[in-house]
């Protein structure tokens, strides 16, 4: 109790909770656009149990990741080296997860773009393979984000009740910005090819740190934060258009 008092007594505390409070949230924001873009494509009626797991899941890995913190840290020890360049378990890790992220956000583009219709699945079955299958992806990724987050919060602070309380308010943010950033998501589709786009990007950020690469993460957010204003004005124009039509009919 004693440690807890001190740690809300000292300024230095309350700045690393809110800076890494900031970094958590911006974090789990990767993780809400991928969460959003899996479960949009399911049925309506299981895509809020969908994000409501994987959120929920995001939450669990992160604390019980932060429970093992001493294993943590040693995924950053390598383990073996190829042609001079040094991987941990971290790196591979990152590796794989970016290599998962640019693969599915592809794989997404050529669906969107592809002028085939697909067939509505309608029986009970084929819809439970697609949430399993939803879940599943979610699940590797919040693997992938989460083991990045804790990492990060370890590389801030060394006090365990600030990375559990700053780990705690960025999910809640998830949870609560989930279902209106999944509804505008949906209801713009040229969104979600920006949101592709971004997770492009954040996969490739993620293999060139796997391979020891230092990307800093404020220019990627930077080009992000740009990129979603320029799209936010198309559809401000796109709006307006609408209703000026609407008003001549």
């Amino acid at each position: 109790m004693d440690y807890l008092l001190q740690l809300a007594a000292s300024p230095t505390a309350w700045v690393a909770l809110a800076t890494l409070i900031v970094m958590e949230i911006v974090l789990g924001i990767d993780n809400l656009i991928f969460i959003s873009i899996l479960t949009n494509k399911l049925p309506e009626k299981h895509r809020a149990k969908a994000r409501r797991i994987g959120i929920s899941m995001a939450l669990v890995l992160r604390l019980g990741l932060l429970s093992t913190i001493a294993f943590i840290v040693q995924l950053t020890t390598p383990v073996f080296e190829i042609f001079g360049q040094a991987f941990s378990w971290k790196d591979m890790i990152l590796i794989a997860g970016g290599l998962f992220l640019v693969w599915k956000a592809t794989t997404e583009i050529h669906h969107s773009m592809d002028p085939e219709p697909e067939e509505k699945a309608t029986t009970g079955n084929v819809v439970t393979i697609g949430f399993a299958a939803t879940i599943g992806q979610i699940l590797m990724l919040d693997l992938v984000f989460s083991i990045d987050s804790i990492i990060t919060a370890v590389g801030m602070t060394e006090h365990l009740p600030i990375m559990i309380i700053a780990v705690v308010t960025s999910v809640i943010v998830m949870l609560v910005a989930a279902e209106p950033l999944a509804k505008f998501i949906n209801d713009n589709p040229t969104v979600v090819m920006l949101a592709l786009g971004f997770l492009i990007m954040i996969g490739m950020t993620l293999i060139a740190e796997g391979f020891g690469a230092h990307v800093p993460k404020g220019y990627v957010y930077a080009a992000m934060a740009f990129s979603a204003v320029i799209e936010c004005l198309n559809i401000a124009r796109r709006n307006r258009h609408k209703r000026l039509l609407a008003a001549r009919q």
